[in-house]
């Protein structure tokens, strides 16, 4: 049953990335909107953007094969613990009691760290991958 857990953590974790990856490459507008809002407007360029977008989409495909997990696998952690970092107002306070403009939804980006680190402490008990 560990097997098959890992697997469906890492291809949703890594699938996570391809989509937000795709939407930096495919909708720009939204891209830079996001930037903007939440990441003080770094790689708030089309070009930086685009690039950006590129290389979460590759590491998000690494994960989801399973390729270079030593390397991979933090680099992911990175990227979704940039995110929960972007919207900690959301996690403090999901309901806007204390801060204005808190989304409950953004309390998964919590979650979604935390099962970076899961998938980081068992790499070596995931066995259905297609890299090493």
């Amino acid at each position: 049953m560990k097997i098959w857990t890992l697997l469906l953590l890492r291809v949703s974790l890594g699938w996570l990335l391809v989509i937000w990856g795709a939407d930096k490459v495919f909708n720009i507008e939204h891209g830079m909107a996001v930037a903007n809002k939440f990441y003080f407007g770094f790689l708030a360029a089309e070009g930086a953007l685009q690039v950006a977008g590129m290389l979460q989409i590759l590491v998000g495909m690494a994960v989801v094969l399973g390729f270079f997990r030593r390397w991979i696998y933090p680099l992911q952690a990175l990227f979704n613990v940039a995110s929960l970092l972007a919207v900690m107002q959301s996690v403090i306070d999901p309901w806007s009691w204390v801060f204005e403009g808190s989304n409950a939804l953004f309390y998964p980006s919590l979650i979604i760290f935390a099962a970076s680190l899961l998938l980081i402490a068992y790499r070596d008990e995931d066995r259905l991958i297609l890299g090493k």
